[in-house]
Parts: structure tokens; sequence; C-alpha cells
């Protein structure tokens, strides 16, 4: 999910200095992190972390960096780039297959659970013939990464109304370019998420299926992650940036209107269309329950060799 702004943001919760895993537990100040992730809304949260104060008071001071989503991610994370990340649930199970040391530490963003009022669906152009999912038997769909959680869920959604997913074409596009393509019929379908969601339907497209709620009835899309050596090497961190990204969840998901202003700060979403688009949500907690819905997904569409043991992806 990429949406294009300055190539990095950099925000400082306090003005202490200090290098990457430095301070922190012994008492002399703020301890120094680099989180990256995605410019988009899902990860409005950690934002506004840094906005209200949270990670200075459990003892963060946080360097965020933009990525473009979880193949950047997950090595980054992996080489000590970056300490934490926000990255995709089907990233990161590929990661565990790929035995990549990667640990899930706090939720990321999750569906609203509301078919027709979710904050990523499936559309079609104005006059289409397509009217449901099953129509999308030997469509061409445009996805923004291929063998991920978009073309993953969208067979899911296709098999469940009768269809057949296997005919599917699907093409790889970012989701900036996918409004147009639909109205050049360069394509039959796109799944999009927000805010080119609301951007394409009020050109004109329809909404046919909201993917991500046929897959689990509240899906958590991604999550916040680090390597078993920083968990190993420094659990206080650990603990101190779940605490501080719990925190931050649950202020977002209490505060919408302080989400549609952040959102002005990291992104280049307009204020108006910042009003228009649906939010996600940002519960708290550890869905595995979903995590292994994704997998089982994963596995029948030949992405994933294994069913992979959870308790080896989570904390």
């Amino acid at each position: 999910m990429i949406l294009p702004v300055a190539a990095t943001v950099t925000l400082l919760a306090t003005a202490a200095c200090g290098g990457g895993g430095e301070g922190g537990g012994d008492g002399d100040g703020p301890q120094s992190i680099t989180v990256g992730a995605i410019p988009i809304v899902d990860v409005a949260p950690l934002h506004l972390g840094v906005d209200q104060g949270i990670f200075e008071k459990h003892g963060i001071e946080l360097t965020i960096e933009n990525t473009t989503g979880g193949a950047q991610a997950v090595p980054s994370v992996v080489s000590g780039e970056f300490d934490f990340a926000f990255g995709n649930t089907t990233s990161l199970l590929v990661a565990q297959e790929q035995d990549l040391p990667v640990r899930i530490v706090a939720n990321g963003v999750t569906s609203t659970g509301e078919e027709g009022n979710d904050f990523g669906g499936v559309v079609v152009p104005e006059g289409s013939d397509i009217a449901e999912p099953r129509d999308l038997e030997d469509a061409t769909i445009a996805v923004n990464n291929l063998e991920n959680i978009g073309d993953t869920t969208v067979r899911n959604t296709v098999r469940q109304a009768g269809g057949d997913s296997d005919t599917i074409e699907f093409v790889e596009l970012p989701f900036p370019e996918m409004p147009a393509a639909l109205e050049r019929g360069d394509v039959d379908a796109a799944w999009v998420v927000e805010p080119f969601l609301t951007a394409a339907k009020a050109g004109g497209a329809t909404e046919i299926a909201s993917n991500f709620v046929d897959a689990h009835e509240s899906l958590s899309v991604a999550y916040y992650f680090t390597t078993e050596q920083v968990i190993q090497e420094d659990p206080e961190l650990v603990d101190n940036f779940t605490a501080a990204m719990e925190e931050s969840l649950a202020y977002a998901n209490d505060n919408p209107d302080e989400v549609r202003r952040i959102l002005g700060e990291y992104t280049e979403i307009e204020e108006s269309v910042a009003q228009e688009i649906v939010l996600p949500t940002w519960p708290t907690d550890l869905n595995r329950e979903s995590t292994q819905a994704v997998a089982d997904l994963m596995v029948h569409d030949g992405v994933l060799e294994d069913k992979p043991d959870l308790d080896e992806l989570y904390r």
C-alpha cells in the first residue's frame, strides 16, 4: 500500500540525542530507535504516538523512516537498519517460511469488518458488466503487489461467491494509477485501499466486494515487528515499544478526527479527501485467528508450502 510522499519523514518524540539502541534502560534518557513504515492511512497511530508524546512517555525517541512496503521492511529489520517496522501479514508469513527471524510485537491495522464500508475493496468501472464477485471470473484485476494480501483475499472472495478464482489474471499496478487504468479499460477491476477507494468511487467506479471482510470478520492486515535478536538483547525496549504502540493504537481508534488531522502531516492526502475516506480500525489485540485465516489462504494458493507455526511468528 503505497502513497507518494516526500522520500523520508523523520519525526522525533523528544529533542534528546542518541543512537539506535542507546539510552533507555540505563536511566540516561530516552532510547533512540528507528521504525520503518509506509506513509499511508494504516500507520496513523504510529505518527499520533509521536505527536501525542506517547513514545516519549515510554522512554523512546522515535525516528520514522518511509518504506515501500513489507518487501523492503523485512530485510531492513533483519539487517538492523530498522529496529522495528510495519509490515503486512502475508510478507511476514513468507519471511517466516524463509526462516527469517521476524517476530510480531504489536497489531498494525485491522479491517472494519463491515461489507461495503471497509478501507479496501474491489471496484469496477462505470458501466461494467461485472456486478458481483462471481462475475470476476476471467477478469483482469489490478493489485499493488502479486502474491500478497490483495490477490490472496480477492481470490478467496471469488471462491466464496462460487466463482473460479483460477481464471483471474492479476496485474501489478501502483494504487495511484488504478483509477485511471479502470477508466481507460486497461483492467476490468481493481483492488484499492483508501484514499484511492474513495477517489475511484467519486470518479464513477462501483465497489462490488470487501475482500478483507470476506477473509475474516476482523482481519488484521498488518503488524509491527522486530527480530529475535532485538527481543533477546533488549527485552525492555520491546516491552516499551509494544506498550507505546498499544496506547497509540487505542488513541487512534478513539479519536478519528485526530487521525484525519495527522494524515496531512505525513501523506499527500488532501484535507477534503481525508474527511471522506473510510478509516480502518486499530484494536490492540493480536488476532492469531485472523493471521491463521490469511495463512490458510496462502497455502491454498500455493504462496506458502506448509501451514505455519504461529507460535514462532509472535513474540
